[in-house]
C-alpha cells in the first residue's frame, strides 16, 4: 500500500497517510487517503480510522505534489461520487 508523507502548514512535526485510491476530475488529481494501515490486522483495542479527501494544489509543471484537504462541501460530494467503488468495498461511511 502507498504511503504519503504529510506536512501540515506551519507544523513540523509529519503525518502519514495511507492510499486508497487516487482519482482526477477536471484535470485536478484528487487521493483518497486514510491514517490507519487498511492492510493491518484488526485490533479489538485499535481505534477506527478515518478517511481524507486531498487535492493537488501545485501547478501543472510542478515536480513537487502539493495538498490541501478538500473542505468544499460541493466538490467533496463530487470528489467522493468518483471514489464510491472504493469507499463501499473498505466499508467507510460517508458522514454529512
Amino acid at each position: 500500500m502507498d504511503k504519503i508523507i504529510f506536512v501540515p502548514e506551519g507544523e513540523e512535526e509529519e503525518v502519514s497517510f495511507y492510499i486508497l485510491d487516487q482519482a482526477q476530475l477536471a484535470g485536478v488529481s484528487y487521493l483518497l487517503v486514510t491514517d490507519t494501515d487498511p492492510q493491518a490486522e484488526e485490533d479489538a483495542d485499535a481505534a477506527e480510522g478515518v478517511a481524507y479527501v486531498m487535492k493537488d494544489m501545485a501547478a501543472s509543471d510542478a515536480s513537487d505534489s502539493v495538498y490541501e484537504f478538500v473542505e468544499d462541501d460541493a466538490e467533496l460530494s463530487a470528489v467522493c461520487a468518483l471514489f464510491k467503488d472504493t469507499l463501499d468495498e473498505m466499508g467507510i461511511e460517508l458522514e454529512e
